[in-house]
């Protein structure tokens, strides 16, 4: 079992980094499965999911997303492409934690 507290700062970054790195691969790959069943859900009733498309924004209980993320203006914005951007709710973006990896603290990272 590994003792955290005798690491490095460093050391501990670039774990963390790469757990982050970590976590995003898998939830990319989470994200490619259940859209794989959403399309096989899709088909088996007859439709695709662009056939679905506009009934998303009418189901029961869901709001739409805005373009920065989980709603709610963009609280943060990526120095090294202005248009990504997060609100602060949700997930944190991989840019972010990119950000954070390379030394960055986030609020080098606000929307002005």
């Amino acid at each position: 079992m590994t003792d955290y507290e005798k690491m490095s700062r460093k050391e501990l970054m670039q774990l963390r980094a790469n757990i982050d790195k970590a976590i995003a691969t898998v939830g990319d790959r989470d994200k490619r499965n259940a859209l794989k069943a959403a399309e096989d859900a899709a088909r088996d009733h007859g439709f695709t999911l662009n056939d679905l498309m506009p009934l998303i924004g009418q189901v029961r209980g869901r709001r739409k997303a805005t373009s920065s993320g989980e709603g709610g203006e963009p609280r943060y914005r990526n120095p090294e492409n202005p248009e990504q951007t997060w609100s602060g709710r949700g997930r944190r973006p991989r840019w972010v934690h990119e950000a954070e990896a390379a030394g960055r603290p986030l609020e080098d990272l606000l929307a002005s």
